[in-house]
């Protein structure tokens, strides 16, 4: 499973820009990608998206995934059906019904806007939202429902119950749907593609335009640093867990 992974990498750092044979080691794939500026403002563009869907999702997410928590069966198994539609919608689907709804508001509203940042930003929010609600629910329901009351008994405001109760105990959850929601915006391609307008890249979609001239060496360094992002990304949280169950056995 990891072995196109291991190719790319050590191709990253072949001399020749053959896939077939290896003339030695060599950084300059990397010193080209980094002088490279359509690579680089892909490469801006897609972590401020990565980002900033990922924090908005995280607060939407969580209050979504509370309020669904506090609901009757019915209506939450209602609620989760309409939040898991963009995780098992097929992504040409979405995309394609993204752009339409995005150009249907333009000229309902005689809007000069036209596709571009906002709306590829809003085009990630959409299914980052629910994947961080899938991720933080479970942690809800494992949580004791008496810990708020009582800390409402206790004197805590709701606000203060909130954060000082409810956050603490789901933060496992929140994380988890943060590392969803991340990865999926840095991968996402489809949906991109058709949400994005002229001028605005993902690195996702310059890749694939990369690729249609051949495979360029400067991919698989991209691709590269990509990896060992989402690894370091996965390392500190898997460490972020071991410190916090230390420290509650411990307590």
């Amino acid at each position: 499973m990891y072995a196109p992974i291991a190719v790319l990498i050590i191709f990253s750092f072949n001399e020749s820009r053959s896939r077939a044979n290896w003339t030695g080691l060599t950084l300059n794939w990397y010193v080209e990608l980094f002088r490279d500026q359509r690579i680089l403002s892909a490469l801006s563009t897609t972590l401020t998206i990565a980002v900033l869907s990922t924090i908005i999702a995280i607060v939407l997410g969580t209050a979504a995934a509370i309020g669904i928590n506090a609901l009757k069966p019915a209506s939450k198994k209602a609620l989760m059906s309409v939040n898991n539609i963009p995780v098992v919608n097929p992504d040409i689907v979405m995309g394609v019904s993204l752009m339409i709804l995005f150009v249907f508001i333009f000229r309902l509203f005689s809007s000069s806007m036209e596709l571009g940042y906002v709306t590829l930003l809003l085009a990630h929010l959409s299914f980052n939202t629910s994947y961080v609600v899938l991720s933080v629910l479970p942690k809800l329901r494992q949580m004791d429902k008496n810990l708020y009351e009582a800390a409402l008994d206790l004197g805590a405001t709701p606000l203060q119950g909130l954060t000082k109760v409810v956050i603490p105990e789901i933060i496992p959850g929140i994380v988890t749907g943060a590392m969803l929601a991340f990865t999926m915006s840095i991968d996402d391609f489809v949906v991109s593609f058709f949400t994005s307008g002229s001028g605005v890249e993902n690195l996702s979609m310059v890749i694939y335009a990369m690729t249609k001239k051949g495979i360029n060496p400067k991919i698989n360094a991209i691709s590269t640093l990509m990896f060992i992002l989402v690894m370091a990304l996965l390392y500190l949280v898997n460490m972020s867990d071991k410190r916090s169950k230390r420290r509650s056995h411990k307590q």
